[in-house]
């Protein structure tokens, strides 16, 4: 009997804990197929940005109120609101499609940061058939005299509200800018979040030097990046009443093998498909299986947080105590 890499996240049952993470990749139903054909146990859809919901929005009603100082009998001439395909509506209608073209999960994502339409799409999502949904709140604290207790308040009750919406499994997924982020993270579970994924790669806008224009820049994640989330979900497991999930950094099978150990149920890869294609992750499965078999694991669920904080010989190495060891014992090269 070989080794079993099934794994539970958000209340689903999985085949592995490799998942496709929220990216263009993953908006084509063709790459879906081929994502599911090569191995990857589910798949997070492209965000639903709240922008778009408040754009569409708008351009419905410029069309209801264009005309409306005409005649009565010119009114017929504009189409029903339902032959007007806007960008919520083809994402929903994505989602249904979806489902039918896979087997795997399909976890909607809706990008945003005011409760607005997110409570209506929650609910239009679920209704669309997808498995799960995934909250990426995305907020920059612009405003000087916006407190950080203002800031947290803005998550929990967005997540709340969400979540009384649907019956589908919530996850939320966070950057880690909080000066607590265990306290954060449990008060998100307690609002409602059934699972958190750590951590939100906030695209950061450059400067063009040619035009002195800002301009966003997209910048593939490295595996260093693992360390930060890695940490963080070993501290966070068992401690917490939600599924833990890695993004940010997992391009081999020692990233994921990292990611299970420190007690996530799923990691989450999208950088290393662009990178290496599509068959990444059927190596990936295959080195992580290779490993666990090598060390007679029987499954991921037998291994899965054995390097948390919770079951570490040495806790303090996920605090400040490995800090300080890495700097004294740091030699470089000479000078």
């Amino acid at each position: 009997m070989g080794v079993d890499l099934s794994t539970t996240y958000l209340g689903l049952k999985l085949k592995n804990p490799l998942m496709v993470a929220a990216c263009p990749l993953t908006h084509r139903v063709d790459w879906l197929r081929q994502l599911e054909e090569n191995g990857a146990a589910a798949a997070v859809l492209p965000s639903l940005f709240e922008e778009q919901i408040e754009h569409d929005s708008s351009e419905m009603a410029k069309v209801r109120e264009f005309g409306t100082e005409s005649f009565a009998e010119a009114l017929t001439y504009f189409p029903e609101e339902a032959d007007y395909q806007t960008g919520p509506e083809k994402y929903l209608g994505f989602i249904t499609e979806a489902k039918r073209a896979v087997s795997i999960p399909i976890i909607a994502s809706l990008n945003g940061t005011s409760k607005g339409g997110w409570v209506r799409y929650a609910k239009m999502a679920q209704d669309a058939g997808a498995d799960a949904l995934e909250l990426n709140i995305y907020f920059v604290a612009a405003n000087l005299n916006m407190s950080s207790a203002e800031v947290e308040s803005q998550y929990v009750d967005l997540v709340a509200a969400v979540k009384k919406s649907v019956s589908i499994p919530l996850a939320v997924k966070v950057g880690p800018y909080f000066s607590s982020v265990g306290n954060m993270a449990k008060r998100l579970a307690e609002a409602g979040a059934d699972g958190l994924v750590l951590f939100n790669r906030f695209l950061q806008p450059d400067i063009d030097l040619e035009t002195l224009e800002s301009s966003p820049k997209l910048v593939l994640s490295s595996a260093h990046e693992l360390l930060l989330p890695l940490r963080w979900i070993a501290i966070l497991h068992g401690r917490i009443k939600a599924s833990l999930a890695v993004t940010g950094g997992i391009h081999d099978a020692d990233g994921l093998l990292k990611a299970i150990l420190a007690g996530a149920d799923a990691g989450m890869i999208a950088s290393v498909l662009y990178q290496d294609g599509f068959d990444a992750i059927g190596k990936i499965l295959a080195g992580a299986k290779a490993w666990m078999d090598q060390r007679e694991y029987d499954s991921v669920e037998q291994m899965k947080g054995s390097m948390s904080q919770e079951n570490c010989p040495h806790p303090a190495a996920f605090e400040r105590g490995n800090y300080m060891k890495a700097l004294t014992s740091y030699v470089g090269r000479p000078i």
